[in-house]
């Protein structure tokens, strides 16, 4: 029998053109027809300090070269077993339109490509640009049945209201949780000084909300926090890059010491991929600039493959 592995093109991480994985580009939204469609949303108005995060996407894809070699999946010893085989069948359905300044207008094109994707019955994957992206992600589930929101983060994100501003950065877990089909949010790595006041941190609890420290996270262990989530939920999981200690992670427009590592966040993913249906996820406030190794976008790229690797396991595609 050939080597598949000699066959074709040998296509390194530097060569080509930087899709997601070097996955296939549809740039028809209404031919999307895979089981994982990403999306880029580079939109930072929303940012109250460091500029940046639309580049996060460009950066993310090009970072994710680097994990395209996928002949035949990627096997992992630890798990002995092959993760992302070409039976899960990814596409990269390229950027969100942003209109400079105007929030409402991007924010809506945003909205449109994630119910795309869900129209075509592919799990959608958005890479922000700041976390005020997630509003329109949240929206677009709109009739899509009830959802729980986990989010690993830095900060709370339950803003209300600041000078008329009700969509930037740091409210779209409050804007999240007066949805109704958002029916519970599990918020990790919140610490130290917060963007968020005390009158959000109780309402959000009041509003639904299970707010855990890095220090509760390493106290309860990855499954214990995903023990916490109702069982049978529907999980929506969006990852601030900043809930990452800077150390790490430092490419990110409001960097927070103390921050998670690497395998604390893995194995989070990987627990609630096993006990939950996921049913979509954004990455967001990767700002490459600040950045200069790099590593930061090679960080998000790793893990958004990895998790798709261990929901895909989950469902049983070998």
């Amino acid at each position: 029998m050939a080597n598949t592995y000699d066959t074709g093109r040998l296509n390194l991480p530097f060569v080509g053109i930087s899709t997601f994985g070097k996955r296939p580009y549809v740039e028809d939204w209404s031919k999307i027809d895979a089981d994982v469609a990403v999306m880029g949303a580079p939109f930072d108005f929303g940012t109250q300090f460091r500029a940046g995060a639309r580049f996060g996407p460009r950066s993310v894809r090009e970072a994710s070269t680097l994990f395209s070699f996928g002949h035949a999946g990627a096997y992992d010893h630890e798990d002995d077993c092959t993760y992302l085989p070409a039976a899960v069948r990814i596409v990269d359905i390229g950027d969100a339109d942003i209109i400079h300044t105007d929030t409402t207008r991007s924010h809506a094109n945003i909205r449109t490509g994630v119910e795309a994707m869900l129209a075509a019955g592919a799990l959608p994957v958005v890479i922000g640009g700041d976390h005020s992206v997630n509003i329109p992600c949240i929206e677009a589930f709109e009739g899509q049945g009830d959802i729980h929101i986990l989010q690993i983060d830095a900060h709370l994100d339950f803003v209300d209201e600041r000078h008329g501003v009700r969509v930037g950065h740091g409210s779209p877990m409050r804007r999240a949780a007066e949805k109704p089909w958002v029916k519970g949010l599990t918020q990790v790595g919140i610490r130290n000084v917060s963007s968020t006041a005390r009158e959000g941190y109780e309402a959000a609890r009041a509003m639904g909300s299970d707010i855990l420290s890095v220090r509760q996270m390493r106290a309860l262990g990855a499954e214990g926090v995903i023990a916490r989530i109702p069982k049978g939920a529907r999980v929506y999981v969006t990852l601030d890059i900043d809930g990452f200690c800077p150390s790490i992670a430092p490419g990110t427009g409001t960097p927070s010491h103390g921050g998670f590592l690497y395998y604390e966040v893995l194995e989070m993913l990987q627990a609630v991929a096993k006990n939950h249906e996921v049913v979509g996820m954004d990455l967001v406030e990767v700002a490459p600039d600040y950045d200069p190794t790099q590593s930061t976008s090679i960080l998000a790229a790793q893990i958004l493959l990895n998790f798709l690797g261990f929901i895909f396991h989950a469902r049983g595609v070998r």
